[in-house]
């Protein structure tokens, strides 16, 4: 089975450890340095023409983590809504700066959403439609400028709640996106489904996978293989989708053992 090319997810100092790799089989890459707190504050005119600099040569596909930390784009509290609105906007001003066509954010659903689910039966479309409020200026900025926004899971334990979103805004600029780790994480801790059923359920949605594993334990984005993910099946699974999400390796440290990483993956048995 054959598996988009896999990229990787890089900072302004990881990338140039790994730029020929990626420049020369053309690899797709994921800029994050934009999602931690207060740089979107904050003039980015210095940090964009620096990556702008790095650019050069690069042909990939090209994305960007967008801001999460403290952003809810479910709440329901409208002033509180304002605000991330305007982080989404601002990170999409980043993106087009860079010539990013993907921006993930992440989802808003926790194990309390889904244990809750019967008790609380107006919870569920509540959130749905606070996130289509939420996010209806972004998608419009999004489609603008060609960029799609990734649902990524993270305390998701319900692997169609992300779908059920998607669904319901239904916009063309919104897909799913799958971590790995954290189903993984979700599935040891609290008895989550499997990392293949949330890519089962995400089936003709996905647009975006982050490729990290795990222990089970915490979210420690190890190099596949160094953890407890079954690699095999995972990928076997990503290849038999519909679609063909942009593949995007998302770990902490030692990035130039990446090439290793994905002969290793290769020899699975995949083209990677």
């Amino acid at each position: 089975m054959t598996l988009p090319l896999l990229g990787a997810a890089v900072n302004l100092t990881s990338y140039p450890l790994i730029r020929d790799w990626v420049c020369g089989a053309g690899r797709a890459i994921e800029i994050q340095d934009f999602c931690a707190v207060g740089v979107l504050e904050r003039d980015q005119a210095d940090l964009i023409a620096a990556w702008r600099a790095l650019l050069d040569g690069h042909m990939g596909d090209r994305g960007i983590h967008g801001p999460f930390f403290g952003l809810d784009i479910a709440t329901p509290d409208g002033e509180v809504r304002a605000v991330v609105q305007k982080r989404m906007l601002q990170g999409l001003s980043v993106a087009e700066a860079l010539g990013a066509t993907h921006m993930v954010i992440h989802s808003p659903f926790t194990h309390w959403h889904q244990l809750n689910r019967a008790n609380y039966p107006g919870v569920h479309p509540g959130l749905l439609s606070a996130a289509a409020d939420c996010l209806a200026p972004v998608l419009a900025r999004a489609a603008d400028i060609g960029c799609t926004l990734m649902l990524e899971n993270c305390d998701d334990t319900d692997p169609a709640a992300r779908v059920d979103m998607v669904r319901h805004i239904d916009h063309a600029n919104l897909k799913v996106s799958l971590d790995t780790g954290h189903a993984d994480l979700v599935h040891g801790r609290y008895d989550a489904p499997p990392v293949v059923d949330f890519i089962a359920a995400a089936a003709g949605h996905l647009g975006h996978a982050h490729l990290q594993d795990v222990d089970g334990y915490a979210d420690r984005h190890w190099h596949p293989g160094d953890g407890r993910i079954a690699w095999r099946p995972v990928l076997s699974a990503l290849a038999a989708l519909p679609e063909r999400p942009r593949l995007i390796l998302e770990v902490r440290a030692d990035l130039p053992r990446l090439p290793a990483t994905v002969a290793w993956l290769q020899g699975l048995g995949l083209a990677c």
